[in-house]
């Protein structure tokens, strides 16, 4: 008898047939490392001497429009996310490849937010001078623990059905606050510029 080793592992029943409970601990792991990293994040943002700047790309008029830009580009794959999202759990009708889709526009706006974040972090810091600042601060680093915590929920078993959704829907929100405390104030305050 061969085994296939990418084969889903079975648990043993816990009681009756249909009535097992899943652990609510297995969820303790995920929101630990959100917390952590969005705390280590505000912290490091917090103690760390802003640098002033960080990058800058040719073609632009300044770090504040290459932000701008890679964030607006952040949320237009994130609004790629939800639309495949609602496609994969037949909400909308979509492509057979509405899954692909949906992990590759994720994978593709989180690393057009590495940089933005990185420079934020490391240039500015945590800065709390006035509201709409502080907002983004506090939901930047809240937006990569609660990505952080649906990476790992993902490769969990037996996810209770509205969990993930409920998940990405968060991560979604606050990218969305984020992007409209930062690359929309930048182009109403300073114009649509590169």
């Amino acid at each position: 008898m061969t085994v296939d080793p990418n084969a889903a592992t079975r648990g043993f029943p816990t009681g009756p047939p249909g009535r097992s409970r899943p652990n609510p601990a297995r969820y303790l792991v995920p929101a630990l490392v959100a917390a952590a990293v969005a705390v280590g994040l505000g912290v490091y943002g917090k103690v760390h001497d802003p640098a002033g700047t960080a990058f800058n790309l040719a073609g632009f008029s300044s770090t504040g429009a290459v932000k701008s830009w890679l964030a607006t580009a952040a949320f237009a794959f994130a609004l790629v996310q939800v639309v495949s999202a609602l496609m994969v759990y037949g909400r909308l009708p979509g492509p057979s490849w509405s899954s692909a889709l949906h992990r590759w526009s994720g994978r593709i706006a989180f690393l057009v937010s590495v940089p933005v974040a990185v420079h934020c972090l490391y240039a500015l810091g945590y800065q709390t001078y006035e509201t709409r600042v502080l907002w983004h601060s506090l939901l930047g680093c809240f937006f990569f623990g609660a990505f952080s915590a649906k990476m790992l929920l993902l490769r969990s078993e037996r996810l209770p059905g509205w969990l993930l959704p409920i998940v990405g829907g968060l991560v979604f929100t606050i990218l969305t606050v984020i992007w409209l405390t930062s690359a929309l104030w930048f182009f109403r305050t300073f114009g649509v510029t590169t």
